[in-house]
């Protein structure tokens, strides 16, 4: 065999042997509802996306664009990485694509980072199972510290939310703020400060290093009361991940996972800094009743039950699931 024989046999056997993907390499392109590069999530985000572009040698690379710079909603962005728009996110407003994940979201359901890490695990097979419908892929999660009450209104007590109008962030949210006389309006984070301005809202229930990070100016008073907790996927469109390489899918997972857990930790840390800075700033901050605790699980334990039998027996044994995980 002459040596242009040789070369053209060998080289059908290369490309006969290697995928086509671990040939060229994988470009994707990426969206964070948060519109700010400074938080937590943000920079946990672009640090996975490093970690796999280094341990994938460049194989697979991702563009991050910062909440508002594409055409996509806030609550349609699990439905445009279904669609392929962009190929990975991170996505807090996903209710109305999975439903089911509104487990985590069920007011006075869990009450410390302890339990809701517990909960989180045991939900995980549901979230999985909820996404891959939509034709995407989950990752990994992380969560915002406990979401409290903070008004441009002196609150005391939970007592206080009567009457007023509290912006929320899902119809459960909005099941707590009823349950004590308030009535919720569930609006885009964008529109929130231009609402406590002109007085739409007199309040929002998010963290001090959350919504309140950017909306502080238009709030005079942090009630600490943990109402719930607010938690936020990394996703990935389902073709595009299985089109993927052994090596970049594992180094996907990996990266997530690991930087899921760091924000976790810095956002407790930030939510520390972020009190001293609002109250710097002028804010009151309160420290919550005892009694308002046992009294508002009291007012809320009911609903969970009801809330997962409206909705279907897959959501009652997810319910299940996470109180036997936490012991409730």
């Amino acid at each position: 065999m002459n040596t242009t024989k040789l070369m053209a046999a060998s080289l059908a056997i290369l490309v006969g042997s290697t995928p086509l993907a671990s040939i060229a390499a994988d470009k994707w392109t990426g969206y964070t509802y948060s519109a700010v590069s400074s938080t937590a999530a943000v920079k946990g985000m672009e640090r996975a996306i490093e970690k796999v572009k280094t341990d994938t040698g460049g194989q697979l690379t991702i563009k991050l664009n910062l909440g508002k710079s594409l055409q996509i909603g806030s609550n349609d962005i699990t439905q445009a990485v279904g669609d392929g728009l962009v190929q990975f996110a991170a996505d807090g407003f996903f209710l109305g694509s999975v439903p089911i994940a509104g487990v985590l979201r069920l007011p006075q359901l869990i009450n410390s980072e302890k339990e809701w890490k517990m909960a989180a695990a045991a939900m995980e097979p549901y979230l999985k199972k909820g996404f891959e419908k939509q034709g995407v892929v989950y990752l990994g999660q992380y969560v915002y510290p406990p979401n409290t009450l903070f008004a441009n209104f002196k609150i005391e007590s939970l007592a206080d939310l009567k009457g007023k109008k509290i912006r929320v962030t899902s119809p459960e949210q909005g099941e707590f703020v009823k349950s004590f006389g308030g009535l919720p309006l569930n609006l885009p984070g964008t529109e929130v400060p231009t609402s406590l301005e002109r007085g739409v809202v007199d309040g929002v229930i998010t963290a001090s290093a959350g919504g309140a990070r950017n909306w502080h100016e238009f709030l005079k008073y942090n009630y600490r009361f943990g109402v719930s907790y607010f938690n936020s996927v990394i996703i990935a469109n389902k073709d595009a991940f299985e089109a993927l390489p052994t090596k970049s899918k594992s180094a996907l997972v990996q990266a997530v996972r690991a930087e899921c857990d760091r924000i976790n930790a810095e956002f407790l840390e930030d939510e520390l800094k972020q009190m001293e800075v609002q109250k710097k700033a002028g804010m009151t901050i309160i420290n919550a009743q005892a009694a308002d605790s046992s009294q508002a699980i009291k007012k809320l334990e009911p609903y969970w039950s009801e809330w997962a039998k409206a909705k279907g027996p897959e959501f009652v044994e997810a319910l299940a699931a996470v109180r036997k995980a936490i012991g409730k």
